[in-house]
């Protein structure tokens, strides 16, 4: 293969004299700086997985499986590999949160040391210190790396299998790609098909890179197919080849499947939207639109202005859209789901201060169809009372009481069964998601709204990753990229050959670019994600956004006559313009001070274009560009922030970290607790719940096993009511709570028929946080379900079974 004579990569051949590159020792140590500095208040970050920790440390069975409880019952919604290095790491330390956020944050640096040693290999140091720079200052990426979600584990794990790639080309090791085709079905039993996203990256890079004869590269990909096949198979086909009495049920999956869940709840639902769990069809939930009008609201925080202050007291009140759906009319933020309970604080089931919408009933169980009145404003408090109208909670009637709460239910709804209802829609102001999911944050102007962030996703189409509901979170340097993916791409041509003839540098960009764009097609059309899966854009927008610049750089001291020279002034504009865009969101004085600094970095690159180039000039440009993106990437670092929907902005540090709500922090009555493990007995559970969100805080609190009927969501079917009074009469189940979720499946009907119900006041109310306070609702409690709430406690025994 000819050599790039006019822009030659950096020698890869001749021995290299091996030096310390200070500028990448300063990068990582402000990589872990930021995606380590507070984590011990992590509390116990997303309890979800945390529990599943918990579990995992008490067998091999569990760890094995990744088993939620400590009896193994159910797995969690994931494959287990990333937990497995949590556990590990709770094995060793203990299981703190700060020690299951240890792997993502030893993965996250790991990973901006890869971004600069792949991109030093072809295009030098400059550029691989710039791209590993906006790696670690990408807010999502500090974000997902201080949290125990499998995110950044899963972009370690496919940054490793691209690196591996490239090596197999530079030193002609084809069994290199058998490396990594094999790391991409590890990643696999990470978070499932999102790891193959990259999959046409990979092969297109390695066809067209590779100096192999065709007809080896063919004998390559089937070796490497084989190794994806068997990395990928070998973990989900020994589970479910294993009898379901001899492992847990497959959480999320419908058919107690790995298989099932990766191609339904962890795939196809991801792109067309959820037909299964917490709702029929999330892509109504989460489109973006209010009342039908399509809106692109921040993804949480609030803006000055708006809001209420630390008092409680309004700082600005929000106009209010109703739209007539049926015979219900829709209020413009929706209410709480059927049996979705209310935060620890708030008395008599009220939603937290800065709600704007319905308030459920005493006892925290908001009816399904609860619409907010047209005289409700948002900023309210959590003390101020206001009128609720109920729906009637017959079959007939659900589905209107579904469209009133802002979706439209799928085609196959049967009331009371699995994805029967749908989260509500939009709209500003602190509101009570599935489960008393509710985050201290505004929530933007679409999605789930108050739902803490959760599903504010923006409207699907091209630019949707621009909009400000995920912007934030990813794009501060995505124009920089695109241009300087161009820049670079013109600035590599190798003079010396045909113009279709890609210099290596070239094939190495245009992986890169064939990372990010289909990856920005799918996140653009689907329906059912969170805004933290846009972690999987980082890598390519770093690599582009570092190379780019550098080449913008060299190409401005060329001739006015070339069209390059005038891709730095271009890209820096349009980039200042969308940063400044984003920081409107949150702020006035502070879009005009980057528009300004702008301006003034053009004219002063201008100005001294001619002379030789001053390194002042590139250092100011630089902080110019990544001033609002680090900014934003510090925040959950001085926030402390570790939860389950993980997310960076200005938020974080007014409301104390509390921003993201989420699924994590949820909290523990203790006189309910007392009483449980005085009267468990020989029982193998210390209780059973409907779902896992609820579970999650006693079995961390305890090591115990609490058994989540329903998973996750609390609709799996894991459970025949022949089977759960089985577990009754033999005395393996003796209690049994209901936190008001999914209180209308047979099971839970049965209980309430049939149990013996015991007085609260046997066991009191008085509840404690398993998280620092950071997270969840005020007081700690509630987080994505808890019990801070009021329930009903129920004895089961033998003599209840009929015979």
């Amino acid at each position: 293969m000819q050599a790039n004579t006019r822009h030659p990569a950096p020698p890869t051949i001749r021995k290299k004299q091996r030096r310390i590159d200070w500028w990448l020792v300063a990068v990582l140590i402000l990589a872990a700086f930021l995606y380590a500095w507070n984590i011990w208040e992590a509390g116990s970050a997303n309890d979800y997985y945390t529990a599943a920790v918990v579990s995992m440390t008490k067998s091999w069975h569990n760890f094995w499986y990744g088993a939620f409880d400590p009896a193994g019952f159910i797995t969690v919604d994931k494959p287990p590999v990333a937990l497995w290095f949590m556990a590990i790491s709770g094995k060793i330390f203990g299981v703190y949160g700060w020690s299951v956020v240890l792997p993502s944050v030893l993965f996250g640096i790991g990973s901006v040391y890869l971004i600069y040693a792949m991109v030093k290999r072809q295009f030098g140091a400059w550029p691989a210190r710039l791209s590993a720079l906006v790696m670690t200052l990408t807010p999502i990426v500090v974000a997902d790396s201080r949290t125990n979600n499998m995110d950044a584990t899963l972009i370690y794990f496919m940054l490793l299998a691209t690196d591996c790639l490239f090596l197999a080309v530079q030193k002609k090791r084809p069994w290199l790609v058998v490396v990594s085709f094999a790391l991409i079905g590890v990643s696999f039993n990470i978070k499932m098909l999102q790891a193959f996203m990259i999959l046409p990256a990979l092969i297109l890079f390695y066809w067209l890179a590779s100096t192999q004869p065709w007809k080896k590269r063919l004998v390559t990909f089937t070796g490497a197919a084989a190794a994806l096949a068997v990395f990928t198979l070998a973990w989900p086909l020994q589970v479910d080849s294993t009898s379901a009495a001899s492992r847990p049920y497959i959480g999320s999956s419908d058919k107690n499947s790995v298989m099932d869940l990766a191609f339904g709840y962890n795939g196809s639902e991801r792109l067309l939207g959820q037909t299964s769990g917490i709702g029929g069809t999330f892509g109504a939930g989460m489109t973006g639109k209010t009342n039908g009008k399509t809106t692109g609201g921040m993804p949480g925080g609030t803006a000055p202005g708006a809001g209420t202050t630390k008092k409680g007291t309004t700082t600005a009140k929000s106009k209010t859209t109703t739209k007539k759906s049926g015979t219900t009319a829709q209020a413009a933020t929706g209410t709480p789901p059927s049996g979705t309970k209310a935060p620890s604080s708030a008395k008599g089931g009220t939603p937290p201060s800065g709600t704007k919408g319905g308030t459920p009933p005493s006892g925290g169980k908001a009816p399904s169809g609860t619409k907010a009145p047209s005289s409700t404003k948002q900023g309210t408090t959590a003390n101020k009372n206001t009128t609720t109208k109920k729906s009637t909670t017959t079959k007939s009637k659900s589905k209107t009481a579904l469209t009133a709460q802002g979706g439209t239910p799928p085609k196959n709804f049967k009331g009371g069964k699995r994805g029967n209802f749908t989260p509500p829609t939009g709209g500003k102001g602190r509101q009570g998601g599935p489960g008393g999911m509710g985050g201290n944050r505004r929530g933007g102007r679409g999605g789930m709204g108050g739902g803490g962030g959760a599903f504010n996703i923006g409207t699907a189409g091209p630019l949707r990753v621009f909009q400000s509901a995920l912007g934030p979170q990813i794009s501060w340097l995505l124009p920089m990229a695109l241009i300087g993916f161009i820049s670079a791409f013109v600035y590599y041509v190798d003079r010396k050959r045909k113009w279709w003839q890609l210099s290596m540098q070239q094939k190495h960009l245009g992986y890169w670019l064939a990372w990010l764009v289909p990856v920005m097609g799918f996140f653009s059309i689907a329906s059912f994600f969170h805004p933290y899966y846009m972690i999987m854009l980082a890598p390519p927008i770093a690599v582009l956004a570092g190379i780019g610049l550098y080449t913008m750089f060299k190409q401005f001291r060329g001739s006015w006559k070339k069209w390059t020279t005038y891709l730095l002034p271009v890209g820096i504009a349009v980039t200042v313009a969308l940063q400044a865009w984003y920081l409107t969101q949150y702020y006035t004085v502070w879009p005009w001070v980057l528009i300004i600094a702008g301006i003034l970095v053009i004219a002063g690159l201008l100005a001294t274009r001619l002379r030789r180039f001053r390194k002042t000039m590139v250092g100011v440009t630089l902080v110019t560009l990544l001033a609002a993106p680090g900014f934003w990437s510090i925040t959950p670092t001085l926030a402390g922030e570790s939860v389950a929907i993980p997310t960076a902005g200005p938020d974080l540090l007014s409301q104390g970290g509390n921003a993201s709500g989420g699924l994590g922090s949820g909290s523990v009555n203790s006189g309910l607790l007392k009483y449980l493990e005085a009267h468990q007995g020989s029982a193998k559970y210390l209780f059973a719940v409907s779902d896992a969100s609820t579970a999650a805080p006693y079995i961390i609190k305890t090591g115990k096993a609490v058994m989540a009927l329903g998973g996750f969501n609390g609709t799996d079917p894991t459970l025949t009511l022949a089977q759960f009074k089985t577990l009754v009469k033999n005395g393996e189940l003796k209690y049994y709570y209901s936190s008001g979720k999914n209180s209308n499946t047979t099971i839970a009907k049965w209980v309430a028929k049939n149990g013996k119900k015991i007085a609260a006041s046997k066991y009191g109310s008085s509840t404690t946080s398993q998280s620092s306070g950071r997270q969840g609702g005020p007081g700690g409690g509630g987080g994505f379900g808890g019990m801070g709430g009021s329930g009903t406690l129920y004895q089961l025994s033998a003599s209840d079974v009929d015979e």
